[in-house]
């Protein structure tokens, strides 16, 4: 899988988003896929629940924990090109 693929994902990811149609739950998907790919399983403690959108943030991430930085980027384009056709 090509780096270019994930770079052009991630762009038309943050499209997405300041199109304003994306939902804040498949935003945190997208971000739980992306930071496992780009940085692999979350090294630090879970926020404070008073800190509502670091924890929601951080839950998503946890979520992909095990999943190799290989098979987060191809989850992440595939999700991308999900959200493409359902928010298009």
């Amino acid at each position: 899988m090509s780096q270019d693929l994930f770079k052009t994902a991630a762009d038309e990811f943050a499209a997405l988003v300041q199109s304003g149609k994306v939902s804040n739950e498949d935003q945190l998907k997208a971000y739980g896929w992306y930071k496992q790919a780009t940085v692999g399983d979350v090294s630090t403690t879970r926020p404070s629940v008073l800190f509502v959108k670091e924890t929601a943030k951080w839950d998503a991430w946890n979520e992909r924990k095990g999943t190799s930085q290989a098979d987060s980027k191809e989850e992440y384009i595939k999700y991308v090109n999900e959200l493409k056709e359902k928010y298009k």
